[in-house]
């Protein structure tokens, strides 16, 4: 098992009065944080371009027509779109909060 690495994030403990920091990573977290940065960058993030591609594609009424095409086109894509590129963006938010960490691990001794 791993020693624990310091982080620059700190939790705090209350116990009779007196504060302790503990900080712990172990290597399932350091799997998990590895896990979640290749989901976000190895398919999710492009699986969210490719369906904004597609609503690009039916949001054209040269395509596609008629009064659901139009409400498609006047509401459901707008609001879906913009859903879309905020978790896209906090996605990448994450992805970057996670490299930090990830860097602050193995920069405290912490990597293998």
């Amino acid at each position: 098992m791993s020693s624990p690495v310091v982080l620059r994030r700190r939790f705090t403990i209350f116990t009779l009065g007196v504060s302790m920091s503990r900080v712990l990573s172990t290597e399932q977290a350091k799997a998990a944080i590895g896990q979640v940065q290749s989901i976000i960058t190895g398919g999710f993030t492009d699986q969210i371009s490719a369906l904004d591609a597609q609503g690009r594609v039916l949001s054209d009424p040269n395509v596609w027509d008629g009064p659901l095409a139009a409400e498609f086109r006047g509401s459901t894509w707008p609001e879906t779109k913009a859903a879309l590129d905020k978790a896209k963006e906090e996605l990448e938010q994450l992805r970057g909060q996670l490299q930090k960490i990830s860097q602050d691990i193995f920069s405290a001794g912490g990597g293998a």
